[in-house]
């Protein structure tokens, strides 16, 4: 008895590409995507952030769009209005020599503002580097490079840039940049460091190792992107540092120098006159203000976007506590 065996249909080949037709999405692209627009939308629903970030916005186009809606100079004086109070000639008023204290404003806040994210962006870089370097090589290349930090954390920031600032005269406020930005990277290369040490031993860093992927490209492709939301919200908190920084020093005569000026040397020249011509000396300190109450807003709010665990730790849930039934003890 012969049993009649069934031939199995053979399987359909599998369908190629249509021409014409769009690629299939990458799924890695995808997941970014999803995440960005994730984090957006958490940025959007914080209403603080998004009023920091607008003044922020108005406080920028001030600084480079204010010099053409008036007719005068920061350096050009009038002099037949000396001490002029605000009217519709002079908006801010004048100050002693006749100078138009709403165009020295624009301009000292354009200087602080180019001076504060140069700082931040120069220090970011350069802790990002350290910090990712000495927690991934480890060894001795980690006791040279923290031996580097520490010895930074050590000297006075503000005596150092005190003395060596007046010998920079020639070089211009670059320089006075560059001063600002190499004591002000220390404290966050150390968080890096320890962020890269934890990461080092995660599979994907592993596994690139093993690949033969060079250690530089492992930094800058696998290491910084996981820390980049750490490096985000300490840069924007370092330009209302930065800033802070400027005008503390340009106050005492240690930053910017005439005939430039800044929000700092603003305040300096209307210290002592503020009591009697207070348009010389709040209009500069509301900018300023306003300027550093913004930028920390806009921190809080990038914290909790990329990080929604600090919202969490912060407003922690409420407990319901269980009602009792009536005539129960």
């Amino acid at each position: 008895m012969t049993a009649a065996v069934a031939e199995s249909p053979a399987p359909d080949p599998a369908p190629g590409p249509v021409p014409g037709a769009a690629p299939a999405p990458d799924p890695a692209a995808a997941t970014g995507t999803g995440r960005g627009r994730l984090v957006l939308a958490r940025l959007l629903a914080a209403r603080w952030a998004v009023a920091g970030a607008v003044i922020v916005l108005l406080l920028f186009a001030l600084a480079f769009g204010g010099q053409y809606l008036t007719p005068w100079d920061y350096a050009t004086p009038d002099y037949g209005a000396l001490r002029q109070p605000p009217s519709g000639q002079h908006w801010f008023g004048t100050n002693g020599i006749g100078q138009d204290v709403f165009a020295q404003t624009v301009r000292g806040l354009q200087k602080s503002l180019v001076i504060g994210l140069l700082v931040a962006l120069f220090s970011t870089v350069l802790a990002s580097l350290f910090g990712a370097c000495a927690g991934y090589f480890g060894g001795w290349t980690d006791r040279l490079l923290m031996f580097a930090v520490d010895l930074m954390l050590v000297f006075p920031a503000f005596l150092v840039i005190t003395i060596v600032s007046p010998r920079l005269k020639g070089a211009g406020w670059l320089a006075f940049v560059l001063l600002l930005a190499l004591f002000n990277w220390m404290i966050t290369a150390r968080v890096v460091r320890s962020m890269t040490i934890s990461l080092r031993e995660r599979e994907f860093v592993r596994a690139a190792r093993f690949m033969g992927v060079r250690p530089l490209r492992i930094i800058t492709r696998h290491i910084l992107p996981n820390v980049a939301s750490f490096l985000i919200i300490d840069a924007t908190i370092a330009v209302g540092g930065a800033v802070m920084s400027e005008t503390a020093l340009s106050y005492f005569g240690f930053g910017v120098k005439a005939p430039d000026v800044s929000l700092g040397t603003l305040l300096a020249a209307g210290t002592f006159d503020a009591p009697t011509f207070p348009w010389l000396f709040y209009f500069a300190a509301g900018l300023l203000v306003l300027f550093v109450l913004a930028v920390n807003l806009i921190g809080d709010g990038l914290r909790d976007a990329l990080d929604p665990t600090a919202e969490a730790a912060r407003t922690p849930r409420r407990t319901r506590t269980p009602r009792r039934k009536r005539g129960s003890k």
